[in-house]
């Protein structure tokens, strides 16, 4: 399996280096573009090293390097994962907006038909951010926002990150380590 993994700039970010760590882990191919306000959220949010997290990627590129080999639909790829998707990525996805590499990468997923899960980070959201969430799920982005998830005794931030992205790996048919599915009324 080969992912191309968007970190964009809203809060959250954690969310995409616990998602490159657990596909690291399964030994899933990725190539990462972390955006500039990414960068600044990582700094804002968390202490963790921004080239450690890069390193959890199997090849990453600088965020304008339009010229990058996943900014082309010769580059295969089983789709895309934007995790945190800022407002402003999710609006550039939903208008073909590519002036990054990012949103260039997810241009092209669209255009080959490939998977694209937005796990987009805002609350409340306007109806603007409604009307583009719905048009990239028209051009057929799977909007998987990160709702808490009561059901399966989950009480901690980490449960809840690790349940989010159980969901997101499901749509590639991927395990998550330590992933709680519902299992009925047993």
């Amino acid at each position: 399996m080969r992912l191309i993994i968007g970190i964009s700039g809203a809060s959250g970010v954690i969310m995409g280096e616990r998602l490159l760590r657990e596909l690291k882990r399964q030994n899933v191919e990725t190539h990462l573009v972390i955006t500039e306000g990414a960068m600044r959220t990582f700094a804002l949010e968390t202490t963790l090293d921004l080239a450690a997290v890069a390193d959890l990627a199997t090849a990453n590129y600088a965020p304008h390097d339009l010229g990058a080999s996943i900014a082309s639909g010769t580059f295969a790829a089983d789709g895309m994962i934007v995790m945190p998707c800022s407002m402003k990525t999710a609006a550039g996805i939903a208008c073909g907006y590519a002036d990054n590499l990012l949103l260039r990468a997810a241009d092209v997923c669209i255009k080959e038909g490939r998977k694209i899960v937005l796990v987009p980070r805002e609350m409340p959201l306007s109806p603007l951010h409604l009307k583009n969430l719905r048009k990239a799920a028209k051009l057929g982005c799977i909007v998987m926002p990160p709702m808490l998830t009561f059901y399966n005794g989950l009480d901690t931030l980490d449960g809840q990150i690790r349940h989010i992205i159980g969901k997101v790996l499901g749509q590639f048919s991927l395990p998550c380590d330590g992933f709680r599915p519902w299992l009925g009324n047993a």
